[in-house]
């Protein structure tokens, strides 16, 4: 996963900045746990990345707040205090910072720090293990970042949080600050990336969030005897989004709604879906420098020598008539390696497969078992670099992505660019994306058997080159630009703005 590219114009046929009604500009303040290329986990810091770069080059003011993470310290230019100390509450204090050289100075990031909750080795947790901590970790958090606001924003703002880590700060807004009138103009818009991840702790922690008993109860913080602060958020935001219009429909759902089905069927027209978007511009084969042989639609060839130098590098046999697959994934439950480990007819077909990708043990040393009893056909690389993924979505034939449930999912677009074919269920954003027989190949139920069934299709297809060069260009045409997700994230704010979608009183 590659950090969006900086700087850039105008593209043509995007809409102006946002004003509210009276016609004062907006300033556009993301928050977010993760962010690239200076700290991330997965998809969410390249989604929040990639909004906020493609609204700047429309001309929005647009900048983000997030942790000061020892990752994100090690990356940042020439990080100088900004201010003096925010006290947060009794015992804590934050510093926010700010970078002399920004990365992006159209879309500048600032960075609340505190030694002791965020200068830490990892993000969220160490060893397989979430932080104990978490709760009161992403709570200041969440209340350093809204103090900071004044000290550098000035006139209307819209505050767009991102997942669990930031939803609190919604919560805040309608109970410490409520009564002032500087956080009291302040609209507000939550994106649900990942519902898998809600942020939810006994409710002893109520105290220590610095919040009262009354907001412990179904309306709000209340979920299954629980403080979930995703659940918060929700009833506190003006709208909600989630990353794709299928996933917003699976989450009003009872078996695919994670337990928030309710709440978000309650929110009505102010929970919607939008797909995210990739830089194409970064994932272009005719243009990428990270690629050992660019090609494009009209000149497919330079793919078949990027093919042989994946194979080559993963000691694979050099063949150009075997279907080559690869996957690009943290090795974990939700991407489906259940499915592929779970038929052996799978892994013992007359196909290639490379996994990138690190995750749970189980999933690493079986995969790594299969690939010692075929090491000329199967390989597995956990070192994940971003460069890599650029080779193998230039190299391969087919990119496996047999989720069991995918929100947005950004490989499949990456890999159409590249012509090479998802496999995909039928879910979420993954549904959204790829079109059965025309740019991938999709199976609906969860089980290896359908997967078994779709690698075979694309063994048919392969056989027959004119229909699989046809099947490529169709995939290779598609536009997952962030431009278009752009657009409709600012028919979002918009509504906000003007008061279409605003929460409703119930604090």
């Amino acid at each position: 996963m590659t950090s969006p590219s900086l700087g850039g114009i105008v593209p043509p046929g995007l809409d102006p900045p946002l004003r509210t009604p009276e016609g004062l500009p907006v300033t556009l303040v993301h928050l977010a746990g993760e962010y690239v290329p200076y700290a991330r986990t997965g998809g969410l810091a390249e989604a929040v990345a990639g909004l906020a770069t493609f609204q700047a080059r429309t001309g929005q003011p647009v900048m983000t707040i997030m942790p000061l993470h020892r990752a994100a310290a090690a990356v940042a230019r020439d990080l100088v205090p900004h201010g003096d100390p925010i006290r947060v509450d009794a015992k804590h204090t934050a510093q926010l910072f700010r970078e002399t050289r920004p990365l992006n100075p159209d879309a500048p990031v600032w960075f609340i720090a505190h030694a002791g909750y965020f200068d830490r080795p990892g993000l969220y947790g160490e060893g397989g293990g979430d932080y104990p901590d978490n709760p009161e970790r992403f709570a200041f958090f969440a209340q350093a970042a809204l103090l900071a606001l004044p000290r550098i924003t000035h006139g209307p703002l819209l505050v767009h949080a991102h997942d669990w880590h930031t939803a609190l700060a919604f919560v805040y807004l309608r109970s410490r600050f409520a009564t002032d009138p500087f956080y009291q103009r302040i609209r507000t818009v939550l994106s649900v990336h990942n519902a898998g991840y809600q942020g939810y702790f006994p409710p002893d922690i109520m105290p220590r969030l610095g919040l009262p008993w009354s907001l412990f109860r179904m309306e709000c913080l209340e979920w299954y005897g629980q403080v979930n602060f995703l659940k918060g958020g929700l009833a506190c935001a003006d709208a909600a989004v989630t990353v794709s219009p299928n996933h917003a429909v699976e989450l009003r759902t009872e078996n695919g709604g994670f337990g928030l089905h309710a709440m978000f069927q309650w929110m009505g027209s102010r929970f919607s879906g939008i797909l995210n978007g990739i830089d194409q511009a970064l994932w272009d084969p005719g243009n990428d420098p990270l690629i050992p042989s660019r090609f494009d639609r009209d000149n497919p060839g330079g793919k078949r020598a990027c093919k042989r130098h994946l194979q080559q590098r993963f000691r694979l046999d050099v063949q150009e008539r075997v279907p080559l697959f690869g996957m690009a994934a943290r090795l974990v439950t939700q991407k489906g390696f259940d499915l592929i480990l779970g038929h052996p007819s799978i892994l013992d077909l007359p196909v290639q497969y490379i996994f990138l990708g690190a995750g749970e043990a189980r999933y690493e040393s079986a995969l790594r078992a299969v690939a010692a009893t075929a090491p000329r056909r199967i390989s597995v690389d956990t070192n994940f670099q971003d460069p890599l993924e650029h080779e193998l979505m230039a190299g391969s034939d087919g990119c496996l992505m047999p989720c069991q449930y995918e929100p947005c999912g950004l490989t499949q677009m990456r890999a159409q660019r590249y012509g090479t074919l998802p496999v995909v269920r039928h879910v979420g954003g993954l549904a959204d994306t790829v079109e059965d027989e025309v740019t991938g190949f999709v199976f609906r139920p969860y089980g290896p058997d359908p997967l078994l069934g779709a690698v075979l299709r694309v063994m048919d297809r392969f056989a027959a080159p004119a229909e699989w060069g046809r099947l490529c260009r169709n995939a290779m045409h598609r536009d997952f630009g962030w431009e278009r997700s752009v657009r409709r994230y600012r028919a979002v704010y918009q509504r906000v703005l003007e008061g279409v979608d605003r929460a409703p009183e119930i604090i």
